[in-house]
């Protein structure tokens, strides 16, 4: 059975990651899950967050948005305040970046990821963590390129997939009119190692058994073990282990 997109139901849309993609940023990519872009970019400062001064040990957080053509309707640029769904993606991707840094071996450092959403078809979270990724390794090599002997505080890949049921069946990585008609829209964040960091499953109008939330995980864990792939190409084959 094909999809609207038509593809099958555990396909990935088509991903595409260019790193690179802006030129002042440390490290930085723009990843394509399909019709949804996001331009990922990190920058390293030497500083740290009050409560972790003179611990030694540095710090990853992020900041997503949204930007007002990204949608079929101009979204308002957030200036005063950061809507709650905003901080939300934002927490869940310094969570997912920070589960695999070495804190200690970062040193007092800040890593700030900016996600910014250009064009938007559902996924976006997953993507910018995804893609977010990327531009962190990207950074990092670029401070270990110019301290030698330093080496990567990195201890494994992370990337992120959509899932649900939709039409009653399981699809991978839903677009937006998937994911607005789902039953069940779960998201899930893996390490390369198979463990998750995070999973958020929520259904519209009806439950859903332990059976189907174990395929879900089963189909997202499928998933990302491909963008993981994906990952480690456009880092030249990069390992951690």
């Amino acid at each position: 059975m094909l999809r609207n997109d038509g593809r099958s139901l555990d396909a990935l849309r088509e991903v595409r990651i260019t790193k690179d993609y802006v030129k002042h940023a440390e490290g930085s990519c723009l990843i394509e899950f399909g019709e949804t872009r996001v331009i990922c970019t990190a920058s390293i400062e030497d500083a740290v967050p009050s409560f972790l001064r003179n611990s030694g040990s540095g710090w990853i957080t992020a900041e997503y948005g949204m930007l007002p053509r990204s949608c079929v309707t101009r979204i308002r640029r957030d200036k005063a305040r950061t809507s709650g769904r905003t901080l939300e993606i934002q927490r869940l991707i310094g969570r997912s970046l920070r589960s695999v840094v070495d804190m200690e071996k970062l040193g007092e450092r800040t890593v700030k990821i900016d996600c910014d959403v250009i064009q938007a078809d559902g996924g976006t979270r997953t993507a910018s963590i995804t893609g977010g990724f990327v531009a962190l390794v990207l950074a990092l090599m670029k401070v270990q390129d110019e301290a030698s002997g330093e080496t990567l505080p990195i201890r494994d890949y992370v990337a992120a997939v959509s899932v649900g049921i939709h039409e009653g069946n399981l699809v991978l990585d839903l677009n937006y009119e998937e994911d607005f008609n789902a039953d069940i829209d779960m998201n899930i964040v893996m390490v390369g190692q198979g463990n998750f960091v995070e999973i958020q499953g929520t259904a519209e109008g009806k439950t859903f058994s332990k059976k189907e939330a174990d395929q879900l995980l089963d189909l997202g864990s499928h998933g990302i073990k491909e963008l993981i792939m994906m990952q480690q190409a456009s880092l030249g084959g990069l390992s951690f282990k």
